[in-house]
């Protein structure tokens, strides 16, 4: 089995984004559940010429999963995304300055794309470890949502339910030790490690059916 483990650089606003430290810890991880499984990772750069650029080689080297993480600064949950809406943000340029002149990805195209993946087994898998989870309608507008609709297009063209595509949005989380001060602390990054495991393990428990 080959998995593609995907998640983004820096962007504006952002410039830390863990999500590309996700992917790596995640390809490090030994599980007997990895035990036949080819982690390959990427970091897309925050623009939508490098999704553009990405997403053909990831899909030609035939993986069994494609499971992306992206940062939603404003989110405290992780985000299971069960759709990819087929919108442009025409108010925020990408990492390299460009901004898309129009507000949909494909003017003749659906309202948006749904994924395959048992949303509800990801979900339950992601709660498992304690980290605060929920399923989401609305990936953004964003390069985000533009990687999930360009995933499951290309995905749904090659046809034969391959490859099962899953985006998931993570919260800002706490990379240094948990310091002594009152107020809403983000979780750390060691907790987004084991729920982003836990997704993992299910969506390739799933692939396998």
């Amino acid at each position: 089995m080959r998995v593609v483990l995907a998640g983004f650089g820096p962007f504006p606003g952002a410039p830390f984004n863990p999500s590309a430290k996700l992917v790596k810890a995640l390809k490090s991880r030994r599980r007997p559940a990895f035990a036949d499984v080819t982690l390959i990772t990427h970091v897309f750069a925050t623009s939508y010429a490098a999704v553009d650029d990405a997403m053909p080689k990831l899909l030609a080297q035939k993986p069994d999963v494609i499971l992306m993480f992206g940062l939603a600064g404003r989110r405290r949950h992780l985000c299971i995304e069960m759709r990819a809406r087929n919108a442009f943000s025409v108010l925020f340029p990408d990492a390299s300055g460009w901004r898309p002149r129009r507000d949909t990805i494909e003017p003749r195209g659906p309202e948006a794309l749904r994924g395959a993946a048992p949303f509800a087994a990801l979900l339950h898998a992601a709660r498992g470890t304690h980290f605060p989870a929920r399923l989401s309608r609305n990936a953004g507008r964003y390069l985000c949502n533009y990687a999930y609709w360009q995933a499951l297009d290309r995905a749904g063209r090659r046809g034969g339910g391959r490859p099962l595509v899953q985006f998931v949005h993570i919260p800002p989380v706490r990379v240094q030790p948990r310091l002594r001060r009152p107020g809403r602390r983000p979780p750390s990054f060691h907790a987004l490690v084991a729920a982003g495991e836990a997704v993992l393990v299910a969506l390739i428990a799933a692939s396998r059916r």
